[in-house]
């Protein structure tokens, strides 16, 4: 059958397309791209890095998902963190009795992860508060003098809605965040959280064990002073989802477990790419991870094949975050 085309329907369908194009146009504009992210004017920016929009927000390994939106005072001067080891479930032996409520609670002998953290950041002229109130982050103007918060095993859920609502502020203004060792046992239910720990999170663990870490960047602060290879003695937590769009720091070689890598719920480990640390940008912040931290040695001036790596990672992870030290080189 053959249709008589006139000037009419001719108009009609030119008509027609201009309304679909219109309207895929404004599909288009309310979807964010795969690449979308704030505007941060950084010099770290690289259109070869990754950036993508899952989780509802930006994040990966590019500046794009920065937000330098902060007004705090520069952190190599007075750079200060807030350290936050608040266990609603098992609590690790390197945090020793649970501390009181309030800001900067009396220390116990027993509580050497925080007094010596907050020591190790003080050698390098960083102030540190500590707590395990809830409430000292229950608004986001209570965080805001932070360059950097801190969460070191923690665990299940140890914050309330009002101190989630305050992170996430935190956060996209620009701040940094720092998750050691149980950050990777915290708030399961909340997925803003799994996302800023890298799209992962715990799911169980081997023995306690020696192993081999290998130094996967050599760029990265927290990195290029660390050998090639070098040992450490850990849980060697098995994570699920496995860490997306961030970059990898360190591994652990799998080889090395005399003890195997099957965890305690039956995880059969991650090959050859096994992540111990990793950095990434999200949500408008700097974040940068590490599973590594369990021994309680690790934390004091006992002997222990290793430790003085992972104290120098961690201070400079932490230092990387708070903008006084180049983020998450590649």
């Amino acid at each position: 059958m053959r249709v008589k085309v006139t000037r009419r329907t001719t108009m009609s369908l030119f008509g027609a397309a201009v309304i679909l194009g219109l309207a895929l146009s404004a599909a288009s504009a309310a979807m964010p791209p795969a690449s979308a992210g704030p505007a941060n004017g950084s010099s770290t920016a690289n259109s070869a890095l990754e950036a993508v929009y899952d989780y509802g927000v930006c994040r990966g390994t590019s500046a794009k998902c920065y937000n330098g939106w902060d007004n705090r005072t520069d952190p190599a001067q007075s750079g200060r963190v807030l350290i936050y080891t608040r266990t609603v479930g098992p609590r690790h032996a390197h945090l020793g009795t649970a501390l009181p409520a309030g800001l900067n609670p009396e220390l116990g002998p027993n509580n050497v992860a925080q007094a010596n953290l907050v020591n190790w950041l003080r050698e390098v002229g960083i102030s540190a508060d500590w707590t395990e109130d809830v409430n000292q982050l229950n608004s986001a103007g209570r965080l805001r003098p932070y360059h950097t918060v801190i969460f070191l095993s923690t665990t299940r859920d140890t914050l309330d809605d009002n101190a989630q609502t305050a992170l996430m502020q935190y956060i996209r203004g620009g701040g940094g965040f720092v998750g050691i060792h149980n950050a990777f046992g915290t708030e399961y239910h909340w997925k803003w959280y799994e996302g800023l720990l890298g799209g992962t999170n715990f799911y169980d663990h081997g023995r306690h064990q020696n192993a081999t870490v290998h130094t996967e960047s050599k760029r990265d602060a927290s990195t290029k002073e660390l050998p090639k290879t070098w040992e450490f003695k850990d849980e060697w937590y098995n994570l699920y989802p496995e860490p997306s769009h961030i970059q990898p720091l360190l591994r652990v070689d799998e080889a090395t477990m005399r003890e195997g890598t099957t965890g305690s719920l039956g995880h059969p480990g991650h090959g050859d790419n096994h992540l111990v640390s990793w950095c990434h940008y999200y949500d408008g912040g700097r974040a940068w991870l590490t599973t590594l931290g369990h021994d309680v040695a690790a934390w004091t001036d006992a002997e222990l094949v290793g430790d003085a790596h992972f104290r120098q990672h961690v201070v400079e992870g932490i230092r990387s975050t708070m903008g006084i030290t180049p983020f998450c080189q590649n």
